[in-house]
């Protein structure tokens, strides 16, 4: 007659020990945000500290690789909030029907006005051609002078990357009907067309390109954490394409509020302070610190080139179009 109370006694231990079982938070993103050197292992003991929670971060390749991810799963999908889109991806994201309103209000340092009841902005930046100086003594000044030269660059593929569909709009923004002489111009400089940003950067490190697509940002990771002066972003005369990066709460969440709680810690000083140092972007809110020391001598595009969301959806297709016409992929 011992085998209940045994019965008994394991029942209330298992429940014991689901009653100490925290919530868990699924967050996805692209894979260099969650990288030992990224922001996600700082932000994932940062916001674990308040809300009581077991926040998971899954890398799903590259921005434009998790928006393909999310329209495949649907509903059905285990994330609770998305982080890592664009606004050259919003428009096409929102009319899915799997974000839902953030409920967030917060004002931005941003250099265009936010306004989205979907799309809360985490950081941005301007894409730029990285070099070193030691090896590209006198860069291009222009997106046509770098077609024009000998130079070997690394870019991302637009179809699974953000910078990649940025430097489509880029091309796009600046040269209008002539993008596609531009590319054909540029496309016997292209070593090889990566997934991801994350393989450019680091075929450029490795020496197999003269420069790779990338951010005016970049040099500041190699300044503050290398102590290495050598690399540079090109200033290019037609200006350089902005990225805002930006999070939205999944509609089909079990845990809205938990998801909700991460929107508004992603906006806080304590989030905000960990960006300019492990994604190397500028912060969407300014910490109260500042930005670190070493950001001052970063360029600074004199024009800036951007897209609304819905013209970025409008122009995306012509652009990729052209430029697969001109790579002949």
């Amino acid at each position: 007659m011992r085998y209940p109370i045994i019965a008994a006694g394991i029942l209330a231990i298992a429940g014991a020990v689901q009653a100490r079982e925290k919530p868990e938070l699924t967050v996805y993103t692209y894979d260099s945000f969650v990288s030992d050197w990224g922001p996600g292992p700082q932000v994932e003991r940062a916001f674990e500290e308040i809300c009581d929670c077991d926040l998971k971060f899954v890398g799903a390749g590259d921005g434009a690789a998790l928006l393909a991810r999310l329209r495949l799963e649907g509903e059905r999908t285990r994330a609770d909030v998305v982080l890592g889109l664009d606004t050259n991806l919003t428009a096409t994201a929102a009319d899915t029907g799997l974000f839902a309103p953030h409920g967030v209000e917060v004002s931005f340092d941003l250099p265009v006005a936010w306004d989205d009841p979907l799309f809360l902005p985490f950081d941005w930046g301007y894409f730029a051609f990285v070099h070193d100086r030691k090896t590209v003594s006198d860069p291009p000044g222009s997106l046509r002078e770098l077609a024009e030269s000998d130079l070997k660059i690394v870019i991302q593929d637009p179809r699974s990357s953000t910078p990649g569909l940025g430097l489509l709009l880029w091309v796009k923004a600046a040269y209008g009907d002539a993008a596609p002489e531009l590319w054909e111009g540029l496309a016997d400089n292209i070593v090889t067309v990566t997934r991801g940003w994350s393989e450019a950067y680091g075929l450029f490190l490795d020496g197999e390109a003269d420069m790779v697509l990338s951010y005016t940002t970049s040099p500041a990771y190699h300044l503050i954490a290398e102590g290495d002066d050598t690399k540079a972003a090109a200033a290019f005369a037609e200006g350089h394409y902005m990225q805002v990066e930006v999070a939205g709460k999944v509609a089909s969440t079990d845990r809205p509020e938990l998801a909700e709680k991460f929107l508004r810690f992603m906006v806080s000083d304590r989030f905000q302070s960990i960006i300019p140092t492990t994604n190397w972007m500028y912060p969407a809110v300014v910490p109260a610190a500042g930005l670190p020391d070493g950001f001052e001598t970063l360029i600074r595009p004199e024009k800036a080139l951007l897209y609304g969301s819905e013209e970025a959806r409008r122009m995306r297709d012509a652009a990729l179009n052209e430029w697969l016409g001109a790579l002949g992929n």
